[in-house]
C-alpha cells in the first residue's frame, strides 16, 4: 500500500508540473505578436512548437489523470486490454502506464 502511494505521489506532482507548464504554454500563445513581418513568422514558428509541446503535455496529463483514477479504482497495475499484472518495471518506468508491454507493442484494434 505504501508503494501505491509513493506511486501516487509521484504521479500528483507530475501533474501539478504539467497543469503549470501549460498554463505558462497558453500565456505565451496568447501573447501578441510582434508589429514587424519577419519577427512575427519568427513568433508564429515558436507558437508551433510551443503547440506541440502543448499537446504532448496534455496527453500526458490525461494519462497521469487516467492512472490516478485507476489507484482510486483498485484496478492500477493491471493491463487495461487483456487484465495480467503490468510488470513493476514497466511501472516504475511508466507509473502511467494502462498497458503491459505485450500488449503496448501489438497493433492496435480498431
Amino acid at each position: 500500500m505504501s508503494d501505491l502511494r509513493n506511486v501516487q505521489a509521484v504521479l500528483v506532482a507530475r501533474q501539478r508540473l504539467l497543469q503549470s507548464r501549460l498554463t505558462g504554454i497558453e500565456s505565451a500563445l496568447d501573447a501578441p505578436h510582434a508589429q514587424d513581418w519577419g519577427d512575427d513568422a519568427t513568433e508564429w514558428e515558436g507558437d508551433e512548437v510551443l503547440e506541440t509541446l502543448g499537446l504532448s503535455g496534455l496527453s500526458e496529463l490525461r494519462k497521469i489523470t487516467a492512472a490516478l483514477g485507476r489507484i482510486d479504482d483498485g484496478s492500477y497495475g493491471a493491463c487495461a486490454r487483456c487484465g495480467v499484472d503490468i510488470d513493476a518495471d514497466r511501472l516504475k518506468a511508466l507509473p502511467e502506464a494502462a498497458l503491459c508491454r505485450a500488449c503496448a507493442q501489438a497493433p492496435s484494434r480498431s
